[in-house]
């Protein structure tokens, strides 16, 4: 029964009413990351070269760890002990090494825009940039599952996911003024998050349903990713107003 389970791909159910309700209720928060004037003017092709390199460069240590705090919660997962368990630790086992893929990816973003691959791994963001990835590391160190989860694949994965689809049609316009190599190499990682990680925030908000047992964990996951996505907004307007 066990190895049958094991092979069963994670299924997307109807949402229950605190489970649509939950969803909602970030829905405000998400939009004002992927409607962000940094990624506005990204998609329109009008976003300055400096504002551009910074978001580039200082988000790149978000991207590059995100297969880590993904390993944090998978160390967390107690199959057969707890509810949803199981499926959470198949499912983040399949898709930790698709994360380290997608870092390769930004690398060849980044570099089409001028960023060489030691300027991105010597990178120190700004405290203000940096603080989700402390908030991450923390809620994967220290907080629960359902927390884990919440702040790294709903939150963060739901709002990159969706901006990611915007920002692919703004790219040409760098390459025509010079100021960018754009190929299918440089194209990778926002094509990728633009059609995979539409299912990414769909799945994790399946796991945390399954996971969430309680009222404490159904208010622990919700706290998790409106926290991560405020992270996420402090991160996009430091980047924006500090930078030309």
């Amino acid at each position: 029964m066990r190895a049958a389970n094991y092979k069963k791909a994670l299924e997307l159910t109807a949402h229950s009413p605190w489970a649509q309700q939950f969803w909602d209720d970030l829905v405000p928060l998400k939009d004002r990351v992927v409607r962000h004037p940094l990624f506005e003017e990204m998609a329109a092709g009008s976003l300055s070269l400096p504002r551009f390199r910074s978001a580039l460069l200082n988000f790149y240590p978000l991207v590059e760890n995100f297969p880590k705090y993904m390993g944090l919660n998978l160390a967390k997962t107690r199959p057969g002990r707890h509810a949803g368990h199981e499926e959470a630790k198949n499912w983040l086992i399949g898709n930790i090494k698709i994360e380290q893929r997608h870092a390769y990816w930004y690398q060849d973003w980044a570099m089409g825009f001028g960023i060489t691959l030691r300027d991105l791994e010597f990178v120190e963001p700004p405290a203000a940039m940096d603080a989700v990835n402390h908030f991450l590391w923390n809620m994967g160190h220290q907080g629960t599952l359902e927390e884990g989860i919440a702040s790294t694949n709903l939150a963060i994965e739901w709002a990159t996911g969706e901006w990611s689809q915007s920002v692919v049609k703004g790219m040409k316009a760098y390459q025509e003024n010079g100021v960018a190599t754009i190929n299918r190499h440089s194209m990778a990682w926002l094509r990728a998050h633009a059609s995979y990680d539409d299912d990414h925030p769909h799945e994790a908000m399946e796991l945390i349903k399954l996971v969430c047992v309680d009222e404490a964990q159904k208010e622990r996951a919700f706290a998790a990713a409106s926290r991560g996505l405020e992270y996420y907004i402090q991160a996009l307007d430091y980047c924006y107003d500090q930078t030309n």
